[in-house]
């Protein structure tokens, strides 16, 4: 391909970072499964510990394997570089590594995930990192909770359980008038719907867990750097912009420039918070992105068609999806989203709780489960699962409400997928 010609996304989910192996010829990147690599001579390992020369030394760093899949996931996202972790926890723990020190805070919208409002309200609390909660639905809610301590703000591109669209270039205005950046969670929407770079992002996370690998058999995360934030602009975040004793007082901001964010997250957090990704994972989840146009296509169309048919059942008292025209976040889905609205949606089911469950149990096709982003179709209560350890407030804060029902809709045959809800909603 002609160095002047941008190849598209199908092409780059397919081949970025990837080529032949140059000792085999194996088309398929392979899993380099080993703990070390050995070194050209000291010369040449004394370059590596020090930083003056990429290259690898020890899986928990780094593997050729892994590598691939981070130069793909931040060509896809339009970013500089990635690090690829255990999992999207291990991704939002690396990047707060990176920016926050004890007393410090950062601010989140409360529409997320439930497993991460449980993570930034409690398990930071040990690292002195304190969470202060906005409203996605009211901008002013982010600009009133910075403080001279706020470090970051933390969003979902589309919220989990709820699939509502967030207004993320808004948001990023209120992050650079604060002087701090923000970290997009684009899990539900991949890039291949929606670019947060392209709105003001300077840090994107995924689970890789989900949609990205897609097959719902390996956990793992990315941390991509969108190369845009100026880590040399104050002392804000010493890691970056103050020597690093580990690396004989190199200055890890004025080094590496528009990158510097994705080695900090590696040479500092993971060396030595040890989250690493194991090379099969990383193996797995870059043969399923190659297909992710394909799937996040069909995975919107099932949904949309899917989160219809609800919208029009008698036993289904509301459905939360942007994708439909009705839906209050379909103008912001219209605008981030424009190829779709995702596979995640959420309904709620008359008679509460209890009918919800009902629902779930009746099932056939759709698995039971704590997943999303799998080829299969996956269904949840998430009142009594995903976020039940959060308090009741909290929980409906969040979109998982008694009567909530959360789909990730899968790639089979929408007809089969809307003929299994038909039948568990007629013995709710």
């Amino acid at each position: 391909m002609s160095e002047d010609r941008v190849p598209g996304f199908d092409t780059l989910a397919v081949h970025a970072g990837a080529q032949p192996d140059p000792t085999t010829g194996a088309r398929a990147t392979p899993i380099y499964q080993t703990t070390s690599f050995v070194f050209n001579d000291v010369d040449h390992a004394a370059s590596l510990f020090g930083l003056q020369a990429f290259g690898n030394i020890y899986t928990r760093i780094m593997s050729p394997t892994s590598a691939v899949l981070e130069e793909r996931v931040a060509a896809l996202e339009g970013g500089t570089a990635a690090l690829a972790v255990a999992s999207g926890h291990a991704a939002q723990v690396v990047v707060l590594h990176a920016l926050m020190t004890p007393g410090d805070e950062f601010i989140a919208a409360r529409q997320l995930y439930g497993g991460s409002i449980n993570q930034f309200n409690h398990s930071f609390k040990s690292f002195g990192w304190n969470v202060k909660w906005a409203d996605i639905d009211d901008i002013s809610t982010f600009e009133a909770a910075v403080s001279p301590k706020t470090k970051a703000i933390f969003i979902e591109s589309i919220a989990n359980p709820g699939g509502v669209v967030t207004d993320i270039e808004a948001i990023a205005a209120v992050a650079k008038r604060a002087g701090v950046p923000l970290i997009v969670d684009n899990t539900l929407a991949t890039p291949y719907l929606c670019k947060p770079v392209d709105y003001g992002a300077d840090i994107i996370v995924h689970s890789m867990t989900k949609f990205i690998g897609g097959h719902g058999n390996s956990i793992g995360g990315i941390i991509v750097d969108c190369g845009k934030f100026d880590w040399m602009a104050s002392d804000r975040y010493p890691m970056l912009s103050q020597p690093r004793p580990e690396y004989n007082d190199m200055v890890l901001g004025e080094t590496f420039g528009n990158f510097a964010f994705a080695i900090a997250c590696r040479v500092l957090g993971l060396r030595d918070l040890g989250p690493a990704i194991s090379p099969f994972n990383s193996f797995l989840i870059l043969t399923g992105s190659e297909t992710l146009p394909l799937r996040m296509q069909k995975h919107s169309d099932n949904a949309k068609a899917v989160a219809s048919f609800l919208a029009s059942h008698p036993k289904v008292t509301w459905v939360s999806y942007a994708g439909l025209p009705g839906d209050r976040y379909h103008k912001l889905a219209e605008r981030y989203c424009p190829k779709g609205a995702g596979a995640v949606l959420t309904f709620g089911v008359e008679g509460g709780s209890d009918a919800g469950v009902k629902l779930v149990s009746s099932v056939e096709l759709f698995s039971h489960l704590a997943n999303i982003g799998d080829t299969k179709s996956l269904i949840i209560h998430p009142w009594s699962t995903t976020h039940s350890q959060l308090t009741e407030e909290q929980r409906k804060a969040a979109g998982a409400g008694p009567d909530v029902v959360r789909l990730s809709v899968g790639i089979e045959d929408v007809n089969d997928i809307i003929a299994d809800l038909e039948q568990a909603l007629a013995k709710t």
